[in-house]
């Protein structure tokens, strides 16, 4: 391994513009999707009174994840075609910790908006969220068969019907982002739709995902083409998922992009130490099969920099995260501010 490999050199070449250019590869154009400039950041959320304060994030959290799940199970329920239906709400249903969603709507109340004009879109981002998972299972993609510590969509319903299942849910978030939002500008609900539109096509999560494949069996796959495709693959829809809700809450341009920032750097963070994960952790505690990346020879952060390097690059990435909350009200930020500590130090 070369000494001289390091990865916030990368991300610091990426904001200047050098390093990897997605042009290189035929098939895409430069993306919108690029890492932006930041520095040294807040470490512990504070209150009125100044004083550090321990947010409970795991009981906002369950919160979230409460009204998101009620809201799911009413806006996907079984009905004819049963199969498909079953199918849909077999993944979606499935538990996960509504991260995504989570980011939505605490974005959304940051900015001074209501949980009700952002769940909508919170279980939008989540239906394709749980697409993007049950197409990233298939033989044809990562072909596993584990998935939040259950049988892959495809071992359950076949490999035909996991593939329409994720094609009705990805239309059915539009569908449901559309109709479903209630007392929010129209204007501000087609944003979003824009928003959400291009954060998963050819030049967001889909560009990385077929970056990430097209690498495959590369030798010299660097740190810029592994940030690019995480950037989109992973980054893209967290970062959708944050600026929805700020667009929903009614956020200035300014706040959308600082928070944008913000949802690179988790998006990224989250990648960096899922690959960490990857070759510390076993299957039964990550609720997945572990090791895979390994086996299949695929290039990651721990493979190019160490584990090391890699902790310490998620580090500076949650750094660089918190510092983009500076400025808002501390109290409607402590939801950020947790979650990018609670990313860094996840053990599954």
């Amino acid at each position: 391994m070369s000494a001289v490999v390091n990865p916030i050199a990368t991300w610091s070449r990426s904001i200047s513009g050098g390093g990897f250019r997605p042009e290189q590869f035929n098939f895409l154009k430069p993306s919108r999707f690029r890492p932006m400039s930041i520095s040294s950041a807040i470490i512990e959320e504070t209150v009125a009174t100044g004083k550090p304060h321990a947010f409970d994030l795991k009981k906002y959290m369950l919160n979230k994840a409460s009204a998101v799940n009620a809201a799911l199970e009413e806006a996907v329920p079984v009905r004819d075609p049963v199969t498909i239906h079953e199918s849909m709400r077999y993944s979606l249903l499935a538990g996960g910790k509504r991260v995504r969603p989570m980011l939505c709507i605490a974005a959304c109340e940051l900015v001074g908006g209501e949980q009700a004009a952002a769940l909508p879109a919170a279980c939008a981002v989540e239906m394709i969220h749980t697409m993007s998972l049950m197409h990233d299972d298939l033989p044809c993609m990562d072909n596993d068969d584990l998935r939040r510590g259950k049988p892959t969509n495809h071992k359950v319903y076949g490999e035909d019907v996991a593939v329409l299942a994720g094609d009705a849910l990805l239309a059915f978030a539009f569908e449901h982002l559309a109709t479903a939002t209630e007392d929010v500008p129209t204007n501000m609900v087609v944003s979003a739709i824009g928003e959400l539109s291009r954060c998963i096509g050819a030049e967001g999560l889909v560009a990385g995902q077929v970056v990430d494949i097209c690498s495959e069996g590369i030798s010299e796959v660097g740190l810029e083409l592994l940030e690019f495709i995480h950037l989109h693959k992973t980054a893209a829809l967290l970062e959708g998922s944050v600026v929805l809700g700020a667009i929903l809450g009614g956020a200035t341009e300014s706040e959308v992009e600082r928070l944008r920032k913000f949802a690179r750097c988790i998006g990224l963070l989250f990648q960096v130490v899922d690959d960490i994960l990857d070759v510390t952790k076993c299957s039964e505690e990550l609720g997945k099969t572990a090791g895979k990346d390994l086996v299949a020879d695929k290039t990651t952060y721990p493979k190019l920099i160490g584990i090391e390097k890699s902790r310490e690059f998620a580090e500076q990435l949650k750094r660089e995260a918190k510092e983009q909350l500076e400025g808002f009200d501390p109290g409607k930020a402590a939801p950020l501010l947790a979650l990018a500590d609670y990313i860094a130090s996840r053990d599954n």
